[in-house]
């Protein structure tokens, strides 16, 4: 019989009531929950559930079979934590804050903006443009991972990224590689890049957990179902938000068995990747819940294919509204990274998101205790 726990925030409050004792920091103080479910799950299907408050969560944890004591413990304590800034070269990026990470495709096919930047001064251009309206970071791939997508020979995709990498790292800029292949992971930090985004969570390449232990470099490890080339097959849950839950913590496990630094480590659910619409939704609504894994979060829901499905089928280029919706949304769940196509826009509603707190921090005298 395998038990497995879930702490799940499904209250939220503008700001810090704490010393009512009936909300805490969540995400280091992004964002306030004031009640929680705590889930117990038995051989796939939900066992039981409570509900508690802050004041009353040692009482239910209290409760607990013994097998999942230690582990509700510590998402307990997880969800509280407060990330330290993840340096990055030069650059600072500090998880206090929503930051903003800026696709840079480098591809004649990704979904979204194929062929758009993939010539040396187009990269450069957009890079720059990118840094100048704010994005902390850049993200740089060579190979597309949309449905239907041909894998690309890790040669080619080292001769697409590298140029671009060099060019993001001349102007001072944060750089990640968005790649699954270990030899374009060594490639790109040689070149510059400072951080993995490896859509297979380390598990595609056989080398790649090394190559980012001995780099000692910040990854992001994102949940794909697939196995083989094809990252969006064998997309079957019993529940999506507590199979993914259960993926990441365990692609976590591997990494941090593999030598990788935990304080390096962030994830991703991985939107659109081997998930129905409404896996999708369920996986937006259950963000804050993710926070229990105690690792900085990554949101790439950009232009995907669920805001054309919610949106009369509108092209990818024409997704800017469901894909800032989006944003905002992951922004109220505290995710600390936002990974997106359009950044001035995105910049902005994270600006205003940001004022509107700061805003609800300041007074709470006209709310009752």
């Amino acid at each position: 019989m395998t038990d497995r726990i879930y702490i799940r925030p499904i209250g939220f409050v503008p700001g810090p009531q704490s010393e009512h004792g009936n909300a805490i920091r969540l995400a280091g103080g992004m964002v306030y929950a004031s009640r929680f479910a705590v889930i117990l799950r038995r051989e796939g299907q939900i066992a039981e559930r409570w509900l508690a408050a802050p004041d009353t969560m040692a009482e239910v944890l209290g409760q607990l079979p013994d097998a999942v004591g230690a582990e509700a413990e510590a998402q307990w304590s997880n969800l509280t934590l407060a990330h330290p800034p993840i340096e990055l070269g030069a650059r600072t990026v500090r998880l206090d804050q929503p930051q903003v990470m800026g696709i840079l495709n480098v591809t004649p096919d990704s979904f979204s903006d194929g062929g758009a930047h993939d010539s040396p001064d187009a990269a450069r251009e957009h890079a720059a443009a990118m840094v100048e309206a704010g994005a902390s970071i850049i993200d740089v791939g060579g190979e597309s991972t949309r449905p239907g997508a041909k894998p690309m020979w890790e040669g080619d995709e080292i001769a697409r990224v590298v140029p671009a990498i060099e060019a993001c790292a001349g102007m001072g800029a944060a750089v990640s590689i968005d790649t699954r292949k270990a030899a374009v992971m060594e490639a790109a930090l040689e070149a510059g890049a400072h951080l993995v985004n490896d859509v297979s969570g380390l598990t595609h390449d056989p080398r790649s957990a090394e190559v980012v232990a001995r780099a000692a470099c910040p990854v992001v490890l994102m949940h794909a179902p697939g196995s083989g080339e094809d990252l969006h097959e064998g997309g079957a849950y019993d529940n999506v938000v507590f199979d993914v839950f259960d993926e990441l913590r365990a692609r976590r496990d591997a990494a941090l068995a593999a030598g990788v630094e935990a304080q390096g480590i962030l994830l991703d659910p991985g939107i659109g990747f081997g998930k129905s619409l409404a896996d999708n939704l369920a996986l937006i609504d259950a963000l804050p819940m993710f926070h229990a894994l105690g690792h900085p979060l990554l949101l790439g829901a950009s232009r995907k294919r669920m805001i054309g499905a919610l949106s009369n089928e509108v092209a990818a280029s024409d997704r800017l509204g469901g894909s800032v919706a989006l944003a905002v949304k992951g922004m109220d769940a505290g995710v600390q990274l936002h990974r997106v196509h359009d950044v001035p826009e995105t910049v902005q509603a994270r600006n205003v998101w940001r004022g509107l707190r700061d805003a609800a921090l300041t007074d709470f005298s006209d709310l009752p205790d």
